[in-house]
């Protein structure tokens, strides 16, 4: 791991991220917003399912050794930014309240299990008598169609819970920090970065995942525990990847 007292650290971690951040913007501009047009116009379920594993298979090299190699490097900031974030009065009285095992870690679960299964009664209530499901971005095309693609929806949300939280929650924020040296700026770019690479599903779907970034970088600081926010975000992707299509279009039942 690079020094945080070693004056050449902030050049180093500057490098590497610039890297990291040319690869990720030209692949989800270039790479992402193809392979999803032609992806929606797919419509046998085999050539769906062998875009379904490159996008699991992919997604879990690129973002799961970019946060190894990031991680590697930053990893000594990770407990400097947790020390600056709380200073902040609200994330101190949640960890407080977590750490004591009080209300707020029954809480945080709650909130997850509400926005779970909450987020899927909402959607199936509002999508009763529609084709569609109502979501925050063009995500239509990724719900599976039947029980072979349902696998494959459960693999997408939990390869993203564990990868992307790692990425976007844990390694770019050690990172950034480590350049800035200011908690806030490493949170927020951060979350931008991490709201701007899903460009492929529109404004919509750039909002949403930053909504989506905020509620799970908030569980991670008020909580102090990276695996809750893995374990929010693989829940809130089954939701939408598995939940909803079993419960309203019956997709398990499709062969």
């Amino acid at each position: 791991m690079l020094s945080p007292t070693n004056p050449s650290t902030p050049w180093v971690l500057a490098v590497v991220l610039l890297g990291l951040l040319v690869l990720l913007v030209v692949r989800a501009i270039r790479k992402d917003k193809r392979e999803y047009r032609r992806f929606k116009r797919m419509r046998a379920t085999k050539p769906r399912q062998r875009q379904f594993r490159r996008w699991v298979t992919q997604s879990f090299l690129l973002f799961g050794i970019s946060s190894l190699v990031v991680l590697a490097l930053a990893g000594q900031f990770i407990p400097l930014l947790l020390d600056d974030v709380n200073q902040w009065n609200w994330v101190a009285s949640a960890r407080a309240a977590f750490e004591a095992g009080g209300a707020l870690s029954i809480g945080i679960l709650v909130a997850v299990i509400v926005l779970v299964v909450g987020g899927a009664v909402g959607g199936i209530i509002a999508a009763r008598n529609e084709e569609d499901i109502p979501s925050l971005g063009d995500v239509q095309a990724l719900l599976p169609r039947n029980r072979a693609e349902l696998r494959w929806g459960a693999a997408l949300s939990l390869n993203a819970g564990l990868v992307e939280e790692l990425l976007f929650r844990l390694a770019l924020p050690a990172a950034i920090f480590g350049i800035t040296g200011s908690a806030l700026a490493a949170i927020v770019v951060s979350l931008v970065i991490f709201g701007l690479l899903h460009v492929y599903q529109g404004v919509a779907g750039i909002v949403g995942s930053l909504i989506i970034g905020t509620i799970l970088m908030v569980i991670y600081l008020a909580s102090g525990s990276i695996w809750i926010a893995i374990v929010a975000h693989a829940l809130v992707d089954l939701r939408s990847l598995v939940l909803i299509p079993v419960v309203l279009f019956k997709v398990h039942k499709v062969r």
